[in-house]
């Protein structure tokens, strides 16, 4: 007992200091978590028998794919069958081809050559899907190809470990110098001891299988809607905690108990509960799990790193490293550009899978079991994976680097329409703020000209017979073409408050008479857009949150022409303050330290609070 709660401390100590560094320092998490492990485990000692701990540390890789799942329609995954057979399965082939080739001529026997080959065609899950999650790149085109080929290669897993016992050596089977071969066995005797399949011929497994997955299927589809209602009545929190990690556990299991993959099993019951109305809730129980789990998997990567074997021979390994990453990398680029992927995408989607994946710690130790691999050089192995996995939130740093640097002449997989319409009002932005200030003026009888650079926005847009264009609307070749030249007012929508500051500089800059309404996200962001030539300012929040003030005087005391005069005096005097206080605020100067915006801030706040009690001192007056 004394043990866990050390290995415990140890884990949760090392994660609370290490991330929140990392964090701050631009690395991410991921790459914190990886460091701490280090620290612990090859540093200090303090982290013994890692590798068995990843056992359980991976089943937060299993809770991250029954998430993404929840968060995946059935019918999105349908609609990216093209992506997932097509730029999936090509990665896997292509890479796994050029690593098999280059391990034969590194004189690796072919089979040992096509097993290296199928295990590092594989990416880390885990690293990228977490990455992409926290800088919010997991909406871009370049992270929803990284997205299609990681769930190909998660897939790919079930038929690569099918086939790897095919290429067992029989030279293997009698190597036990170090225990190796004879510990694993031994496991693999204890793993068919569970199985629902061993000994089953082969018509018998796929039944056993094919019945597994359609036991899961079933259950996601008629059985889990009943148990939660059941649960509901309880009352009880910790039960609805309690059922989502039993489907995840238990599902895990079943797929084990049949020889797939845990991962795969609740990835599908996932998808299958997407469209199910405990979705929501389900993903908040287990997101903790999920969060808490996964950062232990990346400690234990980090801590089973044999960094005494890697300083024995560090060229070498540390080569072998580069150039797996580097041949995955030129494979990843040339497939980028085959799918349509540009700029910034193609080095997000190149950068980002480069690395070997969690799954090739399976795929090692199952080669090693099965007599695949010779117990040297799967440690070696272990170690390249580890290597690389913990270059990899290094390749992302790097991606922000070069990011910076890249204007992208097309930020989607699509070429940006040819715009043959003008008119006097352009709509830069089209998501819920733009779509209101559209349908107002055009039912006003008023020609728009709509910009956005989300093709799924303009497509729906069309659906409902709104003619939108597809581009980036800070492209100024676009923006002439849609009339600027021309046009009477600018509407700018867009969501990236860097994108729309640029975008009113360049059109202020290009038309001086020009009118320019702009969204802004807070009063920090309408600082910069005055700044930056807007001439009319409405932050997301500010109307809507007057209106819901309004209805809280109507229902404290006040008539509704009184609330709504107040609403009026609040209005118009917030608009004149925020001018005053543009001409104060500066970027370089937190908001806080800067003393002549503070003062000048409070004073016009008293200023408020006079004039709305003697608005209401004047009604009060009145026959």
């Amino acid at each position: 007992m004394e043990g866990v709660l050390f290995q415990a401390t140890v884990f949760l100590t090392a994660a609370v200091i290490a991330v929140p560094i990392a964090a701050r320092l631009g690395m991410g998490s991921v790459l914190g978590y990886l460091l701490a492990g280090v620290v612990i485990g090859p540093v200090l000692g303090l982290i013994h028998q890692a590798e068995d701990l990843l056992h359980y540390a991976e089943f937060g890789v299993v809770l991250m794919l029954f998430v993404i799942g929840l968060e995946l329609d059935p019918r999105a995954l349908w609609a990216m069958r093209h992506k997932l057979i097509g730029l999936g399965g090509m990665q896997i082939l292509l890479t796994g081809g050029a690593v098999t080739t280059a391990s034969l001529f590194l004189g690796y026997t072919f089979n040992i050559a096509l097993a290296m080959g199928m295990i590092f065609a594989l990416s880390s899950t885990a690293i990228v899907m977490q990455t992409l999650t926290e800088k919010k790149l997991n909406q871009t085109a370049g992270g929803r190809s990284a997205f299609s080929v990681l769930l190909t290669q998660d897939i790919a897993v079930i038929p690569i470990l099918a086939f790897l016992p095919l290429l067992a050596m029989p030279s293997l089977m009698e190597i036990t110098s170090d225990g190796s071969i004879q510990k694993s066995a031994q496991d693999a005797g204890h793993a068919s001891s569970m199985s629902l399949v061993e000994g089953l011929p082969g018509w018998g497994v796929t039944l056993v299988t094919l019945s597994a997955v359609a036991a899961i299927i079933f259950g996601g589809m008629f059985l889990v809607r009943p148990i939660f209602r059941f649960i509901h009545a309880a009352h009880l929190r910790e039960m609805y905690t309690a059922l989502a990690l039993l489907i995840v556990v238990g599902i895990a299991f079943l797929m084990m108990l049949v020889g797939l993959s845990p991962a795969l099993g609740t990835f599908l019951a996932g998808v299958l509960l997407a469209n199910s109305e405990f979705r929501h809730e389900l993903e908040s129980d287990i997101q903790p799990f999920k969060g808490l789990l996964l950062g232990m998997f990346f400690i234990t990567v980090g801590a089973q790193i044999d960094f005494a074997g890697f300083f024995a021979d560090p060229f070498p390994i540390l080569g072998i490293t580069l150039t797996i990453m580097t041949i995955k990398a030129l494979v990843l680029y040339i497939l980028g550009r085959v799918f349509g992927l540009r700029g910034r995408n193609q080095v997000l989607f190149t950068l980002s899978l480069a690395q070997a994946g969690e799954f090739g710690f399976v795929l090692i130790s199952f080669s090693l079991q099965q007599h695949v691999l010779p117990p040297a050089l799967a440690e070696k192995l272990l170690l390249i994976v580890a290597l690389s996995m913990l270059i990899t939130p290094l390749l992302f740093m790097v991606y922000d680097l070069i990011s910076k640097r890249i204007t992208d002449s097309d930020k989607s997989d699509q070429a940006a329409d040819e715009i043959d319409d003008q008119g006097p009002v352009i709509i830069a932005g089209i998501g819920r703020f733009g779509q209101i200030v559209n349908r107002l003026v055009r039912t006003a009888g008023y020609k728009t000209v709509v910009l956005d650079h989300d093709i799924r926005t303009i497509e729906l847009m069309r659906r409902f017979g709104v003619k939108g264009f597809f581009g980036d609307p800070t492209r100024p070749e676009l923006l002439h073409a849609a009339g600027l030249g021309q046009a009477r007012v600018l509407v700018v929508a867009l969501n990236d408050p860097a994108s729309a500051n640029a975008l009113v500089r360049h059109a202020r800059r290009e038309r001086p008479d020009l009118h320019i309404v702009a969204r802004a996200h807070d009063r920090h962001h309408v600082y910069q857009l005055y700044q930056a030539g807007a001439d009319d300012i409405v932050r997301e929040m500010f109307d809507s949150s007057l209106r819901a003030g309004r209805y809280v005087l109507e229902n404290i005391g006040l008539t509704e022409y009184e609330a709504s005069q107040a609403e009026q005096t609040f209005y118009q005097h917030d608009r004149l303050r925020l001018r005053e206080l543009a001409s104060l605020w500066s970027p370089d100067i937190p908001a806080s330290e800067n003393a002549p915006y503070v003062a000048r801030a409070k004073e016009l706040e008293k200023e408020l609070e006079v004039a709305l009690m003697a608005l209401l001192d004047s009604k009060d007056g009145e026959p």
